[in-house]
């Protein structure tokens, strides 16, 4: 049943990371409209506009594409209906990396944030 729930998670981390990415490549990170809270700083000066949508295009590419590997071996136990199962440290490891996941989803966000901190400075 486990295994259920974390191709859920995954999945759901690889969409979430890619709307992120797709966002960040068209350039719509500042925009207030798309629900991302950015220091003011950063929304009114290009330099660090095109820099903060360059941050979430690239480390949400990078978390997408990690989360969308993790859905290999967890749809293959899927797909076999639960007959196959991971083990306890395998569904430990896959924690661990799905924190590294989260972590890598959530850095450009917090690195915007400073962004507009450095600059006033």
């Amino acid at each position: 049943m486990a295994h259920y729930f974390a191709f859920g998670c995954f999945l759901l981390l690889g969409v979430a990371g890619s709307l992120a990415a797709r966002t960040g490549y068209r350039g719509g990170v500042p925009d207030r409209a798309n629900g991302y809270e950015v220091p003011a700083r950063v929304a009114s000066d290009p330099v660090l506009r095109a820099r903060a949508n360059g941050l979430v295009a690239f480390w949400c590419t990078g978390s997408a594409l990690l989360s969308f590997a993790a859905l290999v071996p967890l749809g293959r136990v899927v797909l076999r209906g639960g007959s196959g199962s991971l083990s306890t440290p395998g569904l430990v490891a896959l924690a661990l990396y799905g924190l590294v996941v989260v972590v890598m989803g959530a850095y450009p966000f917090e690195r915007i944030k400073h962004l507009g901190v450095s600059a006033e400075r």
